[in-house]
């Protein structure tokens, strides 16, 4: 998994509508500068989707984000675009405690999403039990996840994943036969940062494991790109992930 920089994400904003939503920003879960959800409410009571960046635990803004926000807000969803700390602040126990303060302090069932790291930080919430208490979260969404990734081959993964339960408790699949929500895993057939064989990996053992799991393949789609797909002149145009991602999280 090489580690990209996330410009792409503030084009896409830039394309954004600003309104149809109230935005409450800069709710603070924590002390450091992270620890900080922006809430994009619609104003028509919809459900809550919970959205992690990506950006290898390393990088990464909420602000970013906000074109992923108003993605589900123009469609009757409310949206928190949560931030966490990453690596060399804190390695993957810090993230993870951070990600689950982030939803506990939003205080109602949501729907978690997330894109790369963030998926694999969705993933984990949904999946392991020692993270957040069971029903607060009806469902996961994970874009270009990284869920079954051993053995290493980047030595700057190692760093920031490697910790007291090791490596093994990073990775989702680990998890895919505990009881747990519903999920929806999209990838595209062109992304090489995060090969596609994750997401069908995960989703062929939540099935093999009797759980509800969707699974979107999208051809020609690289890493950057099915993010992409959320903003608004590309939804327009190609609405087939955020069509499916509304109807998943209506449905949870």
């Amino acid at each position: 998994m090489a580690i990209l920089p996330f410009s792409l994400a503030g084009i896409t904003d830039a394309l954004t509508p600003r309104g149809g939503y109230r935005l409450t920003p800069d709710i603070a879960y924590g002390p450091a500068p992270r620890q900080r959800i922006d809430l994009y409410e619609s104003g028509r009571a919809g459900p809550l989707v919970c959205f992690f960046h990506g950006g290898g635990w390393r990088g990464g803004e909420r602000a970013e984000h906000r074109f992923v926000a108003e993605a589900f807000t123009s469609m009757g969803l409310d949206c928190a675009i949560a931030g966490y700390r990453v690596f060399p602040e804190v390695r993957f126990e810090g993230f993870m405690q951070d990600a689950a303060a982030a939803v506990r302090a939003l205080n109602r069932p949501v729907v978690l999403a997330g894109h790369s790291a963030g998926a694999h930080i969705a993933m984990l919430l949904a999946l392991d039990p020692q993270w957040l208490p069971p029903g607060l979260v009806r469902g996961a969404i994970g874009l270009a996840g990284p869920y079954d990734f051993l053995p290493l081959t980047d030595p700057r993964h190692a760093e920031v994943l490697d910790g007291p339960h090791g490596l093994a408790a990073t990775q989702p699949i680990g998890f895919a036969h505990l009881p747990g929500p519903p999920l929806l895993l999209a990838t595209g057939s062109g992304d090489r940062v995060v090969r596609p064989r994750n997401t069908q990996r995960l989703a062929a053992a939540r099935r093999a494991a009797g759980h509800v799991v969707e699974e979107l393949h999208l051809t020609g789609h690289g890493h950057l790109s099915i993010l992409g797909l959320l903003s608004r002149p590309l939804r327009v145009v190609l609405p087939q992930l955020h069509g499916q991602m509304l109807r998943f999280a209506r449905a949870a």
